[in-house]
């Protein structure tokens, strides 16, 4: 389909974070963008104050006369009327992923994939190539702290940094010219029913890539790419890996080591230690850009992060609050790892909502494993998403497993106020449903409460 000559686009689940980059995308391109989403959010909000039209009932009534293209989520019921009426329109209905791949095959494509840290990957990315004035566009899984955005344009540029989504397979819609694939952890088994399609899924996305391939050291054997190169946080054997880390008052120092060269004292912006695995990622696809060393210093340095990857909430001798979308186990063991090596001397309350009832029936196991970690902490119940109810799966039965003397259910409304009864120092949040509505309250709460 040529995207080229559009004049009005229609979303059905417009308020999604990759959905919303592709509305401001043709927004910004001057194609009229309408859409629908089920709940009012802040994102949704700034997509109307930038001109787009959104509402929040299931209403036919709604859709533009005129609509050439409707872009559509997986998270979006076909039983929704909305999709109906559209479908009997006979209007071309394509998947969000589908459209990025027609929007990227045009111009030379750095995808960044795996099952963690890929939204925090892209926006390093954009970030270090912006620096170095490389005119650039990007569609990012996140809110960069740098741009307040999930997208950046630049005009009369083909370059494009992308994030590369396996959920239902969408990342196989991409044929990128320069990519990573960061983990190849079980996740989404769901739509992939066990480890091995999707590490295939991983495979089949590598064959797509037709120049430089960078892949986590412990998985590269399982790729034959003709241009694969290796990286890690600091083993030796990795083409691109860190040397010297130090952390010093939050802020790592690290040398970085490529096939090359060695570039030394480099600071990073953001905490965390799984934050200096993905500059070493981000650094190698910069570099193979033609970043420079001066610019990718200052780049590094200057990244800001992302709105719910490893967040500072709170920084103050009193109260340590950290917000992190974490909600599959390996990411919650980076997470709160990260946070027990920067505050070794204050005891972790950590604060998750599971995310799925497929993944928290998938992974109970490990996640009891990597909640354990914590010193102390309150459980909120399964947030559905998409799903239904599983029989016997809930939170109670996740939080029997949690070999934690310090533990219990929590409701949100009880939230804030169970916290305060902990007499916390150190707080994180963790998970990719709503929790994220809570953390402005938990915020003003303690702000209040301590007197901060």
């Amino acid at each position: 389909m040529n995207i080229s000559h559009l004049k009005s686009v229609y979303f059905l689940g417009i308020g999604g974070i990759g959905m919303s980059a592709l509305a401001r995308y043709f927004n910004r391109n001057k194609v009229h963008v309408a859409g629908y989403d089920r709940t009012p959010s802040a994102l949704t909000q700034e997509l109307e104050s930038e001109g787009m039209q959104i509402h929040y009932s299931d209403d036919p009534s709604k859709i533009p006369a005129h609509v050439d293209m409707c872009v559509f989520t997986p998270a979006v019921s076909s039983d929704l009327t909305e999709f109906e009426t559209i479908s009997a329109r006979n209007i071309p209905m394509l998947k969000r992923s589908e459209v990025l791949g027609l929007i990227t095959d045009s111009g030379f494509t750095i995808a960044v994939a795996g099952t963690h840290g890929k939204t925090s990957t892209t926006s390093l990315t954009a970030h270090l190539l912006k620096t170095a004035m490389i005119p650039l566009n990007a569609f990012i899984g996140g809110i960069s702290a740098n741009y307040n955005s999930n997208i950046l344009l630049a005009e009369n540029s083909d370059l494009f940094v992308v994030e590369a989504d396996e959920f239902d397979r969408s990342f196989l819609k991409l044929h990128p010219q320069s990519a990573v694939i960061t983990s190849v952890d079980a996740d989404h088994l769901d739509i992939y029913g066990d480890k091995d399609h999707l590490k295939h899924s991983f495979v089949d996305f590598s064959n797509q890539v037709s120049g430089f391939l960078l892949v986590k050291e412990s998985v590269k054997s399982d790729f034959g790419h003709p241009r694969c190169f290796s990286y890690d946080i600091d083993s030796s054997t990795a083409d691109y890996h860190a040397a010297n880390i130090v952390l010093t008052d939050g802020i790592y120092r690290f040398d970085l080591i490529t096939p090359t060269s060695v570039i030394t004292n480099i600071e990073l912006g953001v905490g965390g230690l799984h934050n200096v695995e993905n500059a070493v990622a981000a650094s190698a696809l910069a570099l193979n850009q033609g970043v420079s060393e001066e610019y990718l210093k200052k780049g590094l340095s200057t990244f800001k992060g992302v709105h719910r990857r490893f967040e500072p909430i709170i920084v103050s001798k009193k109260l340590i609050y950290i917000d992190d979308y974490a909600h599959h186990p390996e990411e919650i063991r980076a997470c709160l790892t990260s946070l027990r090596k920067m505050y070794p001397n204050r005891p972790i309350t950590a604060v998750f909502q599971p995310h799925l009832f497929t993944r928290t029936r998938d992974f109970a196991d490990d996640f009891a494993q990597t909640l354990a970690l914590a010193d102390r902490l309150l459980l909120l119940d399964i947030y559905p998403a998409r799903e239904e109810p599983i029989k016997g799966v809930s939170s109670q039965w996740l939080l029997d497993k949690i070999n934690l003397s310090e533990k219990e259910l929590v409701a949100k409304d009880e939230l804030t106020h169970r916290l305060l009864d902990c007499n916390p120092q150190l707080i994180v949040t963790m998970g990719a449903g709503d929790i994220d509505r809570l953390v402005g309250t938990i915020k003003d709460f303690f702000i209040k409460n301590y007197n901060l």
